[in-house]
């Protein structure tokens, strides 16, 4: 398992998620690309011209698919893989936007607020399940969210939580069961949370009761005002490596991302734990997803099968670090990932975790006006 994936695709989403504003100065990114294969990198202006070619255009994140699958795609189909990469959902997002549905993409990987946010705006081909006999393998725990209910738009790909970090030097980790437990008074100044607007106000919704999708206004309200009672604690955001307070000692527990748990274990930290709160860790997820208008949907029906095909989901998995949605998969990853707790939780815990959805622009705009007034009350 390489942990330089855990950091890439993390911490791309943190810190490129001020907004679309930042696109204009975005450098181009060439590292680690699939080598089988056409190549676009974010920086080019024009899609790649192949008409009259057997194709199909895949638009991914940076450094996030095995070369090896790949050309064992194009080997076994005839059908030259064209890719492209992205280092954001804004990014992505933007670029679709400004082609205006032309369809010069055949498959996108949106997280879960995204594949809500363009489903909703039209952007998204409807999935032809029949044209997926792998679509079996996939777990039920990542099917039919509310982001996409019976996954009519977009097809599960890897995935991550974030939960409570937990330092069993300094902490009894079997009294720490729930997000409610980052308010005790004991761990003033120890806390740390992630640098993540919507994650953290989650959080409040949770220990609340209250929907985390919700646009209601005195919902945030509530959600800020606990949550203000929790900042004595707080020593520090950190979403850019949240592991490293741990490492450092300057945090005992905390909002984390369960890849950076893994990442602190193998660097010489394994007193660092991972709980998965009895409210509901927060998950996020990438999707595989068809562009409205593609010009080459076969071959994009074609590529998601055989991704889903449990040797190959395997492959990506075990090769980029992240945990795979395929059950089959994980049966054929070596024991000490298919059963580390960290990364594939019991299915109880799984159930129990919850997907972030888009919600309205005002909504985002009153979460700021919130996120703001937290960062001066800690």
């Amino acid at each position: 398992m390489s942990n330089t994936k855990f950091l890439t695709r993390r911490r791309f989403l943190e810190i490129t998620g001020a907004g679309l504003a930042a696109l204009s100065g975005m450098s181009a990114l060439s590292g680690c690309q699939p080598t089988g294969s056409s190549h676009e990198t974010e920086g080019e202006s024009a899609v790649v011209n192949t008409d009259g070619k057997n194709v199909v255009k895949v638009y991914n994140w940076t450094e996030y698919i095995s070369d090896d699958v790949l050309k064992a795609f194009t080997k076994e189909t005839g059908i030259e893989v064209v890719y492209s990469t992205f280092d954001s959902n804004e990014a992505m997002y933007a670029k679709l936007k400004l082609m205006n549905n032309r369809g010069d993409y055949d498959i996108i990987f949106p997280s879960t607020d995204f594949v809500d946010k363009m489903r909703k705006e039209g952007m998204l081909e409807q999935i032809d399940h029949s044209k997926l006999p792998n679509f079996k393998h996939l777990g039920k725990s990542f099917l039919d969210a509310g982001f996409d209910p019976e996954n009519k738009f977009s097809i599960p790909y890897l995935w991550g939580s974030s939960g409570i970090a937990v330092n069993k030097n300094r902490v009894d980790i079997d009294t720490i069961r729930s997000w409610n437990d980052l308010w005790r008074p004991e761990f003033e100044g120890r806390v740390m949370l992630m640098n993540d607007m919507r994650d953290v106000f989650i959080i409040g919704l949770l220990v609340l009761g209250y929907p985390v999708m919700t646009e209601d206004p005195q919902h945030i309200k509530e959600s800020y005002e606990v949550l203000s009672k929790m900042m004595p604690n707080v020593r520090t955001f950190n979403s850019d490596a949240p592991r490293m307070p741990f490492i450092e000692g300057e945090t005992y527990l905390g909002m984390a991302w369960n890849g950076e748990v893994i990442m602190a274990q193998d660097q010489g930290m394994p007193e660092l734990d991972f709980v998965y709160p009895k409210e509901g860790a927060i998950m996020w997820m990438d999707n595989m997803c068809i562009p409205k208008n593609a010009k080459n949907q076969d071959n994009a029906h074609a590529f998601i099968d055989f991704i889903l095909r449990p040797e190959n989901s395997a492959i990506i998995s075990e090769e980029i670090g992240y945990g795979s949605p395929s059950e089959a998969a994980k049966a054929l990853l070596p024991p000490d990932i298919a059963n580390d707790q960290i990364i594939y939780p019991r299915e109880e815990l799984l159930s129990l975790a919850t997907f972030r959805g888009d919600v309205s622009d005002s909504t985002m705009a009153l979460y700021q006006k919130y996120w703001d007034r937290l960062k001066v009350d800690m």
